[in-house]
């Protein structure tokens, strides 16, 4: 059988099992057959053979190689963020803080084949920060409930390449593609929803689908489910899934920050299936679950791979995948699995206490799997901050210090708009032995993470960092005989072929006083291939390290009563569930409450009044849940425009935007908010301006009070520019009665940026068709 290879073609309960031959004149299909899911093995031999996909085609047919010439029974077909409007390139989409965006919504029977995206944000650890979530047949829980970094194989918040079949990252993690299979019957809904604290920018994207005339009974709906322990909880095996139903678990996407020096990786992987009291498959060694030996490294594979491997000191982050496709593990009725967090301990001074022994470090991880029907018993993931690597973040932008920057031996200057919209320190070193020193206020005493995001550009050295003087990243372990003693700071190498703004640089935690600190570079020279010693530094986070051991992570909701069979639910309990916690529940979980009373979009329109109170609220967080409640409510939440429009002047800027998003989304309904809306056009945050002035364009000729402000804020100097294409939208869409504006428009037409933004309202004004491109 060696010479032979097995493609399982992976979204079924039973297996459709294609064997092929390679042979001088290419690779032969030699039989095709059907086999139950217990009695399927995969073999693969790769090398030499290119990739081989495995996704669900036509009725049960996977598209390999040799499989291409049969004819389809689909239709193909592509939702993007295309601008329609012929005359325009701005092919992206912007996302305020909070804000959903719906990256498509599709009718069934189909199968999402592809995803690819692409990303502008500055906020630390975006990709931690955007929800990725995906919805079969018209279901309130996602099935699909993921960091977006983390779906595409890349924990931390982190940007990294990724070479694998399922899923691949280029151009330094910023190209993300996901070719997992997501069949679906009814209907097939994919959002992603900002839960930081700044705007993304520009979101592109592709979902590539083929419509089906029908699915076979036994394929099933792809999942995702995201998790973590900070620290992992003491006393038991850190979990990746535990799931109730049918169906065969397919990837883990693994990541580990590390709380204490040392090798942590010699925890086994364990998988339960169906309630057995012991383990069904059990591993090695975490190195042996991601398919490698001998400790990590980068690297990425096929099927495995670690694309990220910062090394044994504390702060080190890691990542690891591990795709079950050659081997999925079927369960019938339930499946637990997860992994030992155990590994190398060392004493406080720097010698050996246990080589094998559980420790603290912070855990998380992506579970990926196939199940008939939708799962509903899963709790509900970690939300925003909570899920950032210490669960908090203080973003420094080190230029804003410019005048307090000492150098040595170079010259210190601020770069504006570096790799779409990042601002640089920028330090041109002279050589070996240059130094530039940044002020670091610290707000408070405690024990700090300090991150530095260092661009990489081909005229940049290497540099090793200094706090207060004294060098950051040192191991103090006692090398054993197998390993070559380290010596100094850790140095980081910055030449890139390419300009990339900007690599995550962990710099270690410290106990910090309060008070101004110094962070100093120095150079220690460069790459042959570097044209300069140069540094780029667009800016420091400060992590507050948590002082407090991981709670067991929270049970699914359970109902109280018998659900009626046509009730809509989220996350196993009704909307009625849901109202009654709301009005028993105090602190934190009333925000909680509140997001889930949003999970039932339009269905909720009925409590939009009493979410709409919840805007009084004096905790912050409920209030920005409230605002995005109503937000998913469309114009069934009208109700709720009375309290959004006070929210309009909320001292909160997350609750403005938020606010403005959901008076967007009720559309005509909103016209009373208008004169509010006008006021919120000149708020100081580009993020306010922009969703109001989105709002007033939604709200349509209703808007016309509005013409003039939108007129004079098009003309204010130094205007962002999204802020720009929203004022200007908002005038097409008010249509005729904005002609006072045209005079305006034509003048920024001269703004590149702006120009096809102007154009297109130009010719709404004038009632002339807008041509598209379909």
């Amino acid at each position: 059988m060696s010479n032979f290879f097995w493609i399982a073609l992976i979204p079924r309960v039973n297996y459709t099992v294609i064997l092929f031959e390679p042979r001088r004149e290419g690779i032969m299909l030699v039989k095709r057959c059907r086999m139950a899911k217990q009695a399927v093995r995969t073999w693969s031999r790769l090398t030499g053979l290119g990739c081989l996909l495995f996704l669900l085609a036509g009725n049960a047919v996977p598209q390999s190689l040799p499989d291409l010439p049969r004819l389809k029974n689909y239709t193909a077909h592509r939702v993007s963020s295309q601008n329609r409007y012929v005359g325009s390139n701005d092919d992206s989409k912007r996302i305020m803080p909070g804000e959903t965006l719906v990256m498509a919504d599709l009718t069934g029977p189909g199968v999402v084949s592809h995803i690819w995206l692409t990303v502008a944000d500055n906020e630390y650890a975006w990709p931690r920060l955007v929800r990725l979530r995906v919805y079969y047949d018209g279901k309130k829980t996602p099935s699909v409930d993921v960091p977006l970094g983390d779906f595409f194989g890349v924990g931390h918040g982190y940007e990294r390449n990724v070479e694998s079949l399922p899923i691949r990252d280029s151009s330094y993690g910023r190209a993300r593609n996901s070719y997992w299979s997501m069949p679906f019957r009814k209907s097939c809904r994919i959002t992603v929803t900002d839960e930081g604290k700044r705007p993304v920018t520009m979101f592109y994207y592709h979902v590539d689908w083929q419509q089906h005339p029908s699915l076979p009974e036994d394929v099933a709906y792809f999942h995702g489910y995201y998790r973590q322990e900070r620290p992992a909880v003491a006393g038991k095996n850190y979990e990746f899934l535990d799931v109730k139903g049918t169906g065969h678990y397919v990837g883990t996407v693994l990541n580990v920050i590390q709380a204490g020096v040392g090798w942590f990786g010699e925890g086994d992987d364990l998988f339960f299936v169906d309630g057995a009291a012991k383990p069904q498959i059990s591993g090695t060694g975490t190195e042996d679950y991601l398919s490698d030996a001998w400790g990590l490294r980068v690297s990425t594979g096929p099927w495995s791979g670690t694309p990220v491997a910062e090394g044994e000191l504390i702060g080190a982050r890691l990542t690891g995948y591990r795709w079950h496709v050659p081997d999925p593990v079927p369960f019938t009725k339930s499946l637990w699995a997860g992994i030992e967090h155990a590994g190398w301990t060392y004493h406080d001074d720097g010698k050996l206490r246990s080589s094998f022994e559980e420790r603290p470090d912070y855990f998380s991880s992506a579970a990926f799997w196939y199940q008939k029907g939708v799962n509903e018993d899963l709790p509900e993931p970690p939300y925003g901050d909570e899920r950032l690597p210490l669960g908090n973040a203080l973003q420094i932008a080190v230029e804003d210090s410019i005048a307090d920057v000492k150098t040595t031996k170079g010259k210190v200057s601020v770069q504006l708009e570096v790799d779409w919209g990042r601002d640089l320190l920028f330090f041109e070193a002279e050589g070996p032995g240059a130094r530039i020193d940044i002020p670091l206020d610290v707000p408070s005493m405690g024990r700090y993470e300090i991150l530095a995001r260092i661009a990489q550009a081909p005229d940049y050295g290497n540099y090793f960092a200094l706090l207060d003087g004294k060098p950051m990243n040192m191991d103090s372990r006692e090398a054993l005989t197998s390993e070559i003693p380290t010596t100094g700071p850790a140095v980081f190498q910055n030449y890139l072929p390419e300009v990339y703004v900007a690599t995550e640089r962990p710099l270690g935690w410290l106990q910090l006083e309060k008070g101004r600190h110094t962070l100093s570079f120095v150079c220690s020279g460069r790459d042959g291939r570097s044209a300069g010693f140069f540094l780029g530094i667009n800016d420091v986070v400060l992590g507050r390290v948590p002082d407090t051991t991981s709670a067991n992570p929270e049970a699914a909701p359970q109902p109280t009563g018998a659900l009626a069979g046509n009730q809509a639910i989220y996350r196993g309990l009704p909307l009625s569930e849901y109202l009654k916690r709301l009005r028993d529940a105090r602190g934190v979980s009333r925000a909680a409450v509140l997001r889930s009373i949003g999970a039932f979009r339009e269905d909720a329109g009925a409590a939009a009044s009493e979410v709409g109170e919840m805007l009084k609220d004096s905790d912050a967080d409920v209030r920005v849940a409230a605002a995005w409640a109503l937000s998913q409510m469309g114009p069934a939440g009208a109700k709720g425009v009375p309290g959004l429009i006070k929210s309009l002047a909320d001292p909160n800027p997350l609750v403005r935007s938020l606010s403005a998003v959901a008076l967007r989304s009720i559309g005509p309904k909103a016209v009373d908010a208008v004169p509010a809306l006008i006021q919120a056009l000149g708020d100081a945050e580009p993020t306010v301006r922009s969703p109001s002035a989105d709002a007033l364009g939604r709200i349509g000729p209703a808007a016309k009070p509005a013409v003039s402000a939108l007129r004079d804020r098009l003309l204010v100097d130094g205007e962002v520019v999204y802020v720009l294409r929203s004022d200007a939208t908002a005038l097409g869409n008010i249509g005729p009665d904005a002609a006072s504006a045209l005079p305006a428009l034509r003048q920024v037409l001269k703004l590149t940026r702006v120009t096809a933004t102007a154009e297109e309202a130009i010719l709404k004004i004038n009632k002339q068709p807008v041509p598209t491109w379909f």
